[in-house]
């Protein structure tokens, strides 16, 4: 049924509202009556942590005599005071939340997604549907026993304007989903049904068993840090003489478990599929997360391989996505687009992201890119001068471009592949400091979005350097004109964006020949919509 609110219209979360008919200016919907319990549970949690620790201290120490009146102190503090206290605390945070929830209100139009909120402080914010980034259906533990889930979504700001709608109805959110989707793709809806929209289908591609992610985490950095840990408490011991020293190293190791728990249950049930809207991911033991990214929504992608995984032969990808920013939340984990798997299955997901390789044999390019070293298939790594400041990783340091994209390698105990499509090459740079100058090396960089991924060549010879940087700027441009259209699932009959004239300035052209290789950049010659500061891309809404 509908309400009111502020004299517009609101329907509740069993209507069949949100679909692919787009809500008119005095339509808005709420957030599940729940959401504020899912969202405060914590809170009021940690208020009756504090105050009862004493009283249970008092019990479990034994300083409790059995006598209720002893019982009634805690703290210096009677425990009605206590009680009235954690009420109190209950019945305040209760109100906020439920605040929060009555002041929330969201619509979806056809161009944007409105979420007003605030009780004291108002904020009302709009994202343009097609700067949509990714968009993710979260489910936290308690949210998953209501039925509920946080519908997330990015858009193109560096991780600093994410979008929240917590909580609605599962089956909810997934149309919600559905629909931004199916409105950012541009696909036609069904003119005897234009309220309807379903779920695009999904295609499995792989699915990584426990064992693997558990092995993933055993034979991992935390391990190698462990191991550390206990031989410098086995040292410790034997040098002082004093096993209580080891009480020393509880915390230490309480990290580490908890380090192991979180890599364990984040990647748990780690699944990728293919759907019209992008790829989907799937993953997460306690707190389950189905993320969605668009296609051409990837800016770079970067594949590593540490020692310890190296006889296993495992890699795991990393992408950079223009809405995640740094993503420095749940460790980093929705960046990662396979967190471990062999070079096979590396390349299946690489495929999902990067279609078109732009060469007819990828598997031998994208191999020789991992694992190198040398100038097969097409490398060029750094020159023989190189030794005196690189001796092991020389020829390692190496890039390959394709008609499509740039590869860039570098590292020799911990290998590294980045992967990055010339339309989203952001600026390239060129450095060199005096020892460098001398040897007539230089660095490359090529800046994409903020991210896991930062593509670089180390020690090129400033030949194949600034051949590198004119060249890369040349390919980026002309890529940049000839970019498909942002709706990928468009009509045929929509209109293409209009390609610049071919004798039009390009200001990455023009600076294409740097006259000095030391701390050279290039811009690109237009932004691409999905890589604009917040401010450009509210500008004209």
């Amino acid at each position: 049924m509908d309400e009111a609110v502020n004299g517009k219209s609101v329907q509740d979360q069993s209507g069949n509202g949100v679909g692919l008919r787009p809500d008119d200016e005095l339509t808005w919907h709420r957030v599940h009556p729940v959401s504020p319990l899912v969202r405060g549970w914590v809170a009021v949690a940690a208020v009756i942590f504090i105050f009862g620790r004493n009283s249970l201290e008092n019990v479990f120490s034994g300083h409790w005599d059995g006598n209720p009146g002893s019982l009634a102190q805690t703290a210096g503090a009677p425990v009605l005071v206590i009680a009235a206290v954690v009420a109190a605390a209950v019945v305040v945070f209760g109100s906020a939340f439920f605040l929060s929830w009555r002041f929330t209100r969201y619509q979806v139009t056809d161009e944007h997604v409105h979420i007003n909120s605030g009780v004291v402080f108002r904020q009302q914010r709009r994202a343009r549907i097609d700067r949509v980034q990714a968009i993710d259906v979260v489910q936290p533990l308690l949210a998953r026993v209501f039925g509920l889930a946080e519908l997330k979504f990015e858009v193109a700001d560096g991780g600093k304007s994410a979008m929240k709608l917590s909580f609605l109805k599962l089956p909810e959110a997934q149309r919600l989903r559905a629909a931004i989707l199916a409105r950012a793709s541009g696909v036609a809806g069904d003119p005897e049904s234009p309220g309807e929209v379903h779920e695009a289908p999904e295609t499995h591609v792989l699915a990584l068993k426990p064992g693997r992610i558990i092995a993933a985490a055993i034979f991992s950095s935390t391990t190698i840090f462990a191991l550390c840990v206990v031989a410098a408490a086995v040292v410790a011991v034997v040098w002082s003489g004093e096993p209580a020293i080891l009480v020393a190293g509880v915390p230490i190791f309480i990290g580490i478990g908890a380090s192991y728990w979180k890599s364990i249950t984040g990647d748990f049930n780690f699944r990728v599929a293919l759907s019209p809207d992008g790829v989907r991911l799937h993953y997460g033991m306690l707190e389950t997360r189905a993320q969605t990214i668009p296609p051409g929504r990837v800016q770079a992608v970067g594949i590593s391989q540490g020692p310890v995984w190296r006889p296993l032969g495992w890699y795991r990808v990393h992408i950079n996505v223009a809405g995640y920013g740094a993503d420095s939340s749940n460790g980093g984990s929705r960046s990662v687009l396979l967190p471990v798997g062999t070079l096979d299955e590396v390349m299946a997901v690489l495929g999902l992201v990067f279609p078109d390789p732009g060469v007819d044999n990828p598997f031998a390019v994208f191999a020789a890119g991992l694992q190198g070293p040398g100038s097969a298939e097409g490398f060029v790594h750094s020159p023989r001068s190189a030794r005196w400041i690189d001796p092991l990783a020389w020829r390692h340091n190496a890039f390959r471009a394709t008609e499509t994209a740039l590869l860039c390698r570098h590292g020799v105990i911990f290998r590294n592949l980045q992967v990055v499509p010339h339309e989203h090459t952001q600026s390239l740079g060129l450095r060199q400091g005096p020892l460098m100058a001398a040897l007539g090396l230089v660095d490359f960089e090529l800046h994409s979005t903020a991210g896991p991924v930062r593509p670089l060549v180390h020690h090129l010879s400033v030949e194949n350097g600034q051949r590198l940087f004119a060249e890369q700027a040349a390919r980026a441009a002309t890529a940049r004109r000839i970019h498909r259209r942002e709706k990928w699932l468009a009509p045929d009959d929509d209109p293409a964006p209009v390609a610049e004239p071919a004798g039009s300035p390009d200001p990455m052209l023009e600076h294409a020949e740097p006259a000095h290789p030391v701390a050279e950049r290039a811009e690109p010659p237009q932004e691409h919509p999905h890589d604009l500061p917040p401010q450009e891309q509210n500008r004209g809404d």
